[in-house]
């Protein structure tokens, strides 16, 4: 095998590795103290506002496969608690229940982050 194809091979796989691996980057983040509870029903700041590079026109798209109380809930919540992405900026946003509460997720991959520490995700949820 060529020098090209193996590096080829060893690029697509770790592609294809940090793809699979859901997008928890949650750890990646400083945690700074604030004195007020934070809300991810706040502003997006701009740098965020386009989630993953998702056009607006997709965002909507994957929100309107959801059922309608679906929706409701993620366009009240706008931004996954873990990530920080806009709901709908990774395809149709995933919905799962911490603690009782119904909880709209950027992707399956920041569940284990969630049902780990659902006092600090919840927290930034709206009321």
């Amino acid at each position: 095998m060529s020098t090209s194809r193996v590096l080829l091979s060893v690029v697509l796989a770790g592609t294809l590795s940090a793809g699979l691996s859901g997008c928890d980057r949650s750890s990646e983040r400083p945690s700074t103290p604030q004195a007020t509870k934070p809300s991810v029903s706040d502003e997006v700041p701009a740098e965020r506002q386009q989630g993953h590079d998702t056009p607006a026109d997709d965002r909507e798209a994957a929100l309107a496969k959801l059922s309608p109380e679906d929706r409701a809930l993620a366009e009240k919540q706008k931004v996954c608690p873990v990530s920080g992405d806009l709901l709908g900026s990774m395809g149709v946003p995933y919905k799962v229940t911490v603690e009782g509460r119904d909880v709209m997720l950027c992707c399956p991959g920041c569940e284990k982050a969630i049902k780990e520490d659902p006092e600090k995700y919840l927290a930034k949820l709206p009321e």
